[in-house]
């Protein structure tokens, strides 16, 4: 059976699969003389602006880093705001969300969440986890060390117990225990706020993405800040370490 084509844009393929490390959020509101919580909420607005553009583009899979392992070293204050403020997403986002067929994933242990965050977001997954288009992954309390370790661990119990042959691990051995596998490659990584580092995010699926950081704060990137972005990415050339 022959392949679909993927969907073009100007200068190559639109990237199927496109992560973005949110950052900014805490800049964005102290450049406005306003409390943190102010950033995030804004932050909010901005991943309904872009996973809407996102679906509209047909891009097939958009995960985004809301909040890292480490992120509990913040003040408890602020991180019970970004749990409120996850509540009001799922709560005011899901049905939009299973209107438009999207496919919710978490990556991440969010069981450490509250009873209440936990059981909005089996609620979510459960609701949305028949749906057939684009996927919207979230990473909640996640570390792409901790990803890697997990995986390692799984893997090393299999060889202990004799179903797997350690000389038989490879790349795609690798990539089954991760918790992206039913995602497509990773395409495009971008980083709002101008850092330019990872800071543990998707680190095995990124060997081969394209990176692009960008000065923007979070909360003012936009849908065109976006497509300006996947234009970007058709623009470069991907050897995959080929000529």
């Amino acid at each position: 059976m022959a392949t679909a084509a993927r969907p073009q844009i100007a200068g190559g393929p639109l990237p199927r699969h496109v992560a973005i490390i949110m950052d900014g959020n805490g800049r964005w509101a102290k450049k406005r003389l306003l409390p943190r919580a102010a950033g995030h909420k804004a932050g909010v607005e901005a991943v309904r602006a872009v996973t809407r553009a996102a679906r509209t583009m047909g891009i097939e899979a958009l995960t985004l880093y809301a909040f890292s392992s480490e992120n509990w070293r913040r003040p408890a204050e602020e991180v019970s705001d970004l749990m409120g403020l996850l509540k009001f997403f799922i709560r005011n986002d899901l049905a939009e969300l299973i209107r438009e067929n999207v496919r919710l994933r978490v990556l991440g242990d969010y069981t450490r969440f509250s009873a209440d965050v936990v059981a909005l977001i089996d609620d979510a997954l459960a609701r949305t986890a028949k749906n057939s288009g684009p996927i919207l992954a979230i990473a909640l309390n996640y570390g792409a060390q901790a990803e890697l370790v997990r995986a390692a661990q799984a893997l090393a119990v299999r060889a202990q117990d004799g179903t797997l042959d350690p000389a038989a691990i490879d790349v795609g051995t690798i990539e089954r225990e991760l918790e992206t596998r039913e995602l497509p490659p990773l395409d495009l990584m971008i980083r709002t706020s101008g850092e330019h580092r990872l800071s543990n995010f998707l680190l095995w699926q990124a060997a081969y993405a394209e990176l692009l950081f960008v000065d923007t704060l979070w909360p003012d990137f936009s849908a065109r800040d976006l497509a300006a972005a996947v234009e970007a990415f058709g623009q470069r050339q991907r050897r995959f370490g080929g000529l």
